[in-house]
C-alpha cells in the first residue's frame, strides 16, 4: 500500500521494510506524526498516504476537477453552495482558534453553523476543505487521524514548478508502478484529463520508450521475469485503479468492486484474484472464490502472518 499511494520509491523501500525489519503500522503513525508523510484527498478524490513534498504539487494537479463532482455531492446530501461555503469557513475558523479536530468535534461545529451533516455530507464539506488546499489530515487524536490547517502542519507552500514539469514527473511516478500503459490508463489514474496526460507523456519523453499496442515504459527498465508470489493485496489497491480495463486481474469476480464504489482487499495469484480477505479479531480471514492448491495457500498464510503483524505491533 505504502509503495503505491505514496507514489515515490522511497515509499516501496518502506514496504519492503516490512518484510525483512518488521515495519509496522504504529512507524507509519511515528512519520505521519513527524510530518514526513501526509494523507488527504489528491487523485480522484481518493484519500492518499503521500510524502509531504509532494503534496504541493499533486495536490494543484489532481484537485481541481473534483470540484465539480464534489459540489454535485454535496447537492445530492441537500447541502446548497452557501451553506457548503459556511461549513468549511467554519472548519477554518475552529482549527485556527483550537488547533487540530476529529471528525466528531467538527460534526459538532459545523451543524453548530446551520449546515446539514447527515449521511455523506460532513465528509464531502471536509474533502471541499482538503480540495481548497485548506486541510490535511494531521496528528493522531486518540484513536482517530485528526484534520488540521495545511499552513500549520506543512509550512509555506515551497516554490513550484510549472504545469508541464509536474505532469512529466506523475507520468514517470505512473509509469514506475504501472507501466507499460498507455495515456488513457494515466489519466484514469490520476484523475486527470486525457489531454494533460499525453502533455505529461510528452514532456516525460526522453525518460520513456515505445512498448507495442501503443503503450510507453520508463527507458532501460529490465522486463520482469515470471509473476510475483502470491500477495494480500489492499482494499482500493492501485492494481485495480492504474488500467482502464480491470477484467485480466478480477475476470469473473466482479463482487471485489461494490455497487457502491468500494474496493475490497482480495488475494492475488499469478495475476488473477482468487479470494477477499477481511481482518476479525486480529486475524486474517479468506474467503475464496474456489480451492486453492495447498502451497499458494501457504504463501498466502505467510502474507497472513505479516499484515497481521504490521496492524497489530504494539505502539
Amino acid at each position: 500500500l505504502l509503495a503505491v499511494q505514496a507514489q515515490d520509491l522511497r515509499a516501496a523501500r518502506l514496504a519492503v521494510r516490512a518484510r525483512t525489519s518488521g515495519l509496522t503500522a504504529a512507524d507509519v503513525d511515528r512519520e505521519l506524526q513527524e510530518r514526513t508523510l501526509v494523507v488527504t484527498w489528491l487523485n480522484r478524490g481518493t484519500l492518499h498516504l503521500v510524502r509531504s513534498p509532494d503534496y504541493w504539487w499533486l495536490q494543484r494537479l489532481t484537485t481541481p476537477q473534483l470540484s465539480t463532482g464534489n459540489a454535485r455531492r454535496l447537492a445530492q446530501e441537500g447541502v446548497s453552495p452557501d451553506q457548503a461555503d459556511r461549513g468549511v469557513a467554519a472548519i477554518e475558523a475552529a482549527i485556527t482558534a483550537d488547533g487540530p479536530m476529529t471528525r466528531t468535534q467538527l460534526r459538532e461545529i459545523v451543524a453548530a453553523a446551520d449546515v446539514p451533516v447527515e449521511r455523506q455530507a460532513l465528509v464531502h464539506i471536509l474533502a471541499l476543505s482538503a480540495i481548497r488546499g485548506l486541510t490535511v489530515r494531521g496528528p493522531i487524536i486518540g484513536a482517530e487521524q485528526g484534520f488540521t490547517l495545511v499552513r500549520d502542519w506543512l509550512g509555506d507552500p515551497p516554490r513550484l514548478a510549472d504545469r508541464e514539469t509536474d505532469l512529466s514527473e506523475l507520468a514517470r511516478r505512473f509509469l514506475a508502478g504501472h507501466g507499460p500503459a498507455d495515456a488513457e490508463d494515466l489519466a484514469k489514474w490520476a484523475g486527470i484529463t486525457l489531454g494533460d496526460s499525453r502533455r505529461g507523456l510528452r514532456a516525460a519523453g526522453a525518460d520513456l520508450e515505445d512498448r507495442p499496442g501503443g503503450l510507453f515504459d520508463l527507458a532501460g527498465r529490465e522486463a520482469s521475469h515470471g509473476r510475483p508470489r502470491p500477495k494480500l493485496l489492499g482494499g482500493f489497491d492501485p492494481l485495480l485503479h492504474g488500467w482502464v480495463d480491470r477484467t485480466p486481474v478480477l475476470g469473473g469476480n466482479e463482487t471485489i468492486v461494490t455497487t457502491n464504489g468500494i474496493f475490497r482487499p482480495f488475494a492475488l495469484v499469478d495475476g488473477r484474484a482468487v479470494a477477499t480477505w477481511g481482518m476479525a479479531r486480529g486475524r486474517v480471514m479468506l474467503q475464496p472464490f474456489g480451492p486453492i492448491k495447498a502451497p499458494i495457500l501457504a504463501d498466502l498464510e505467510r502474507e497472513a502472518r505479516d499484515v497481521e503483524l504490521f496492524v497489530t505491533a504494539p505502539h
